[in-house]
């Protein structure tokens, strides 16, 4: 199983016990760190306040902020939106135990480069409000009714609870506490946090809609990244006696090989054969089909806008490997000095950078990051879900519903959509199961497809309906095939009692031969057959058949159907009329090109530094 989608299960798995195993011990926090939570909690106030003046009269203004937002905004909240409680962990984790194994899927900047040139002037022009509304443009209804049911349960069912939850684990562990005192009765912390949390963004964003998650990000960003950056040269110091030179040098000598990108193909997790494809389809269905990030780019002003806040997103996508991935490096590195005082377990590695070394005051900084990446995630997650039911559903069935109606069915959805979300995470909760781990690899094993549809869609004319709709199905089912089969071998053990990913890995370690490998798993390949076949086939090189059987699928089917309307020739990137192509062209310049050059060549140096 993938450390990438199932990063929140090994994070609440390990967080349950980070008070002990991570040192935090005694109080973390004293009353400076209340004192800059207090102030930060006010400044959300007032930027809440400050942006709902502006009421919401339609569904482009509640779901769309109006289509006036700047670059600014949506950089930001393209950037606070992607950073959740749960990335940090889980990244840091990751960082702590496999180095920069999982920085690819972090220096995506350039494929959110790709939104903006490419993507942002075909759906400015179509002026659509979700990305399901595309593909009924462009193919059919059918399509559309597929992606938006899938979206919106991947985004109730998965990230939603995901971000719900490991909040919760994260400032459990921050807090040291497990139950408070109510009137007299220990109630779980779980319900005055995460569930308090949850409740107080659901409330903003059902009275605010987009608007007040746009503005909040500016708010957010900043906080974010700062804390954060407060952990890596903290943390680097203690590491170097006072020096950043020294404790970036032993940070690399303790990583080791660890800190190569580009590992041998026959490496069982991180080859470079399963990384490198596999990292770019999943990262263009999610930077430039995913209504969770794209809705931000559809609230902008105008193309320049829109492609400038992509711009200014991609310089924040070149962050979280040093703020998030380095910091569990540094925790990993001071776990191997000696004399340091300093002990963690591997997805316990912020949180315990943050209760051992950190000052008073920068604490209560770095748990403004974090509550503020759990409060821009789950309103982001709140928002696209009530969007995709309004504009996709709603709006179907009521064609001529007033605006006002639109934004009243959008804050019922919302606040449908939180309801269900921490319903959810109960059930979670009592399930006591690996059921969780395993539904978070749902966007892993759908992503191809979705792929797929809007690549070719959008750069391929010839593309029909039917073939959009049979391969975008049949890529669905293949998905969900996997993931059964991921249900099914979730406890399968081999003779000595390991899994299969474990012995994998002691096969590539050399610590076990093949002849060895081969007896040890006889009695699971037994047991399962073709099962145990599908299984074996690791996940990222299942996303890359996916994605080339849907591919061959989407051509040979279009090929073998009548060609589509040449009317909806305009729905792809040759549609644009003379003058829309002259907008786009007006909408930049040398600088955003110049801009966009150097996130590029800062993710090619990343690269050949750490190569």
């Amino acid at each position: 199983m993938n450390e990438i989608t199932n990063s929140v299960a090994t994070a609440t798995n390990s967080l349950a016990t980070a008070s002990v195993a991570g040192g935090l011990n005694g109080t973390v926090f004293n009353g400076l760190d209340l004192a800059v939570i207090i102030l930060f909690a006010i400044g959300m106030i007032v930027t809440v306040w400050f942006s709902m003046r502006k009421k919401n009269e339609s569904g482009k203004d509640y779901f769309l902020s109006g289509r006036d937002a700047n670059w600014l905004q949506i950089g930001s909240s393209i950037f606070s939106s992607n950073i959740g409680s749960e990335h940090l962990v889980g990244l840091a984790g990751a960082g702590f135990l496999t180095g920069m194994a999982m920085a690819h899927w972090e220096m995506h900047g350039w494929i959110i480069l790709i939104l903006g040139w490419a993507f942002v002037p075909l759906y400015d022009r179509m002026k659509i409000f979700t990305m399901p509304e595309f593909l009924e443009l462009r193919f059919s209804r059918g399509s559309r009714n597929v992606l938006s049911m899938l979206t919106i349960a991947s985004l109730v069912l998965t990230k939603i609870a995901a971000t719900i939850y490991a909040g919760d684990v994260v400032i459990r562990t921050l807090l040291n506490v497990d139950h408070i005192n109510l009137f007299g009765h220990q109630i779980d912390v779980f319900w005055a946090i995460a569930l308090g949390l949850a409740f107080t963004t659901g409330l903003y964003t059902i009275f605010g809609g987009m608007r007040v998650i746009m503005y909040t990000a500016v708010l957010q960003a900043p906080v974010l990244i700062f804390g954060s950056l407060c952990i890596l040269f903290v943390g680097l110091r203690a590491l170097g006696h006072g020096s950043l030179a020294e404790g970036w040098h032993a940070m690399l000598a303790a990583a080791g090989n660890n800190v190569h990108l580009i590992r041998s193909k026959s490496d069982p997790e991180w080859g470079w054969t399963k990384v490198l494809p596999s990292s770019a389809i999943i990262g263009f269905w999610y930077w430039c089909t995913d209504q969770y990030i794209v809705q931000r780019v559809l609230a902008g002003k105008n193309q320049q806008e829109s492609r400038r806040g992509t711009i200014l997103a991609g310089f924040f996508k070149l962050t979280p490997v040093f703020i998030f991935l380095i910091p569990g490096m540094i925790a990993f590195a001071l776990t191997q000095t000696p004399n340091s005082g300093f002990s963690t377990s591997g997805d316990a590695a912020y949180t315990s950078l943050v209760g051992q070394i950190l000052p008073h005051g920068l604490r209560g900084m770095v748990a403004c990051g974090m509550i503020v990446a759990l409060m821009a995630s789950l309103g982001s997650k709140f928002n696209a879900s009530a969007t995709l039911f309004t504009m996709d559903f709603y709006r179907e069935w009521y064609p001529n519903a007033s605006g006002k109606t639109e934004v009243l069915v959008g804050r019922i959805a919302t606040a449908v959509i939180v309801f269900v979300g921490i319903c959810w995470v109960l059930v979670i909760k009592m399930l006591h199961s690996n059921l969780y781990e395993y539904l978070q690899s749902v966007q892993g094993y759908l992503s191809p497809a979705i792929a797929v549809l809007f690549g070719v869609g959008v750069f391929w004319k010839r593309a029909t309906a039917p073939a959009a709709l049979w391969s975008f199905s049949i890529g669905v089912i293949g998905g969900f095939a996997r993931l059964a089969a991921d249900l099914i071998m979730k406890d399968a053990k081999a003779v000595d009692g390991s899994s299969l990913a474990d012995l994998k890995k002691h096969l590539y370690e050399g610590t076990i031969n093949a002849d060895q490998y081969a007896s040890l798993v006889a009695p699971m390949k037994e047991k399962y057959g073709i099962i145990f076949q599908f299984e074996n086939i690791h996940w990222l090189y299942w996303c890359q058949i996916l994605f080339v059987f849907t591919l061959a699928l989407m051509i040979v089917i279009s090929l073998m159907t009548k060609a589509p309307d040449p009317k909806t020739v305009k729905y792809t990137w040759y549609g644009a009329t003379s003058e829309e192509k002259a907008a786009t062209k007006a909408s930049w310049n040398a600088l955003d090109v110049v801009l966009s050059l150097i996130v590029v060549g800062t993710i090619v140096l990343f690269y050949i530094k750490f190569w």
